[in-house]
């Protein structure tokens, strides 16, 4: 059902503002500042975004449908999804614009940052953190950032610096689900007045350097006093959690992890994962997949790595789609779990990578599957291969979902076309 506003003003400017005793404060996303005549949309809202990145891609052949629209023919690697068709989007033809360098460019997964000779020397915010940033004080973990074999993440704060994944399955379902003894519940409790302490400490030097510096290192400094005052409300926040207990779950803690197969490690990190989310520990996760020992399964003979640079020989091929398949059929999964609880119309599920061609170090035309979160799936959107279209279009789209009214994302142009 749509509403039709009837605005015979002018349009106000989303970038207005009250001032007033020096106190500047934006506005919400007002009547006044949609267009005259607007046909308003029922507004639809997300709780949740879960991001998977895989290290080595998908070989695009395999997964990208020949035809296009809902009416799209499922490509190899999609077949076995048909159950949930209606409840995921497959997008081709898209990457993000100025990020290049092959496997170095994974600091830009998330934050779609450009880089220089294939390198992010300066990343901006990833959008997992931007969402956490905003809603993430709701819950016992304002994020978690997670990694199948390694610390390495696409995960990066508001000034560049990269989040350390939590890689240890066990130690991750225990922070989770396992209560801490009430000597820990002491001792992190000590820990956290520690840090309010320092932080008050550092706040009063900083205010004093804030007059003996010039309007440049001002900006800086200023940016940085913000950061450490949202690490002094993270703090408080934490206080808030330490001795409520942990939710109870019916899953074992993880005791076997094969290193031999990196696809059942991914599964083991998403059952941990659907947990979370299914008790509210969390609403903002990602999941970065680097496993490269395969041959735990049927049929595999060679790492991961080696087969992803395939350079087209038919038995590395075969292969490579096995593994890849495996990990496609474990999103799926995921996606299946949330849906039987009733999770997957408030979560947004993306699973994607760095490297369009991994065997190229390509870039361009990364992989996309996009689940969940009450948008219209069932369809195919192709995109121009050549000239590829920004892929921040649709962690623009992600962050109105989530009722966040941001303008832009990195260098997004506005919401993905196509997606509502």
């Amino acid at each position: 059902m749509k509403s039709v506003n009837f605005n015979f003003g002018k349009s106000l400017s989303r970038r207005a503002v009250l001032r007033g005793a020096g106190v500047s404060l934006g506005l919400p996303l007002l009547d006044a500042m949609r267009p005259a005549f607007a046909v308003v949309p029922e507004t639809k809202t997300a709780k949740r975004f879960v991001g998977i990145s895989m290290a080595l891609g998908l070989h695009n052949p395999n997964l990208v449908p020949e035809t296009a629209g809902r009416n799209y023919k499922p490509s190899r690697y999609l077949q076995s999804l048909g159950d949930i068709r209606d409840d995921f989007t497959i997008v081709s033809g898209s990457s993000h614009p100025g990020v290049m360098g092959g496997h170095t460019a994974e600091g830009s997964i998330f934050s779609a940052c450009p880089n220089q000779r294939g390198t992010t020397s300066r990343n901006t915010i990833s959008l997992d953190q931007l969402m956490a940033k905003e809603l993430g004080h709701e819950t016992r973990f304002p994020s978690m950032v997670l990694n199948t074999a390694t610390q390495t993440s696409p995960s990066y704060t508001e000034n560049g610096a990269m989040i350390p994944a939590e890689e240890n399955a066990m130690r991750l379902f225990a922070k989770l689900f396992v209560n801490d003894k009430p000597a820990e519940q002491d001792r992190q409790m000590e820990l956290i007045k520690r840090g309010q302490s320092v932080m008050d400490v550092v706040g009063v030097e900083a205010k004093a350097l804030m007059r003996e510096v010039g309007s440049g290192d001002r900006d800086k400094l200023d940016a940085w006093f913000t950061s450490v005052r949202e690490l002094e409300q993270r703090l408080v926040a934490n206080e808030e959690w330490v001795k409520r207990p942990k939710p109870k779950v019916t899953m074992s803690p993880p005791t076997n992890i094969p290193r031999d197969n990196a696809v059942a490690v991914e599964k083991i990190f998403l059952d941990i994962i659907h947990l979370a989310l299914a008790t509210d520990s969390t609403r903002f996760v990602t999941l970065h997949i680097t496993g490269n020992s395969v041959t735990g399964l049927e049929g595999v003979d060679e790492s991961y790595h080696n087969l992803s640079h395939h350079g087209m020989d038919e038995e590395k091929l075969r292969q490579l789609s096995i593994v890849e398949q495996a990990a496609i059929n474990e999103w799926g999964d995921f996606l299946r779990k949330l849906k039987t609880d009733n999770l997957l119309d408030e979560t947004m599920v993306l699973l994607t990578s760095n490297l369009g061609n991994a065997s190229a170090h390509d870039n361009k035309n990364m992989p996309v599957l996009f689940g969940g979160g009450g948008f219209r799936h069932g369809q195919h959107l192709a995109f121009d291969q050549k000239n590829n279209y920004p892929l921040p279009n649709l962690y623009l789209s992600a962050l109105h979902r989530l009722g966040l009214q941001n303008e832009n994302f990195a260098t997004s142009s506005g919401g993905m076309d196509g997606l509502a």
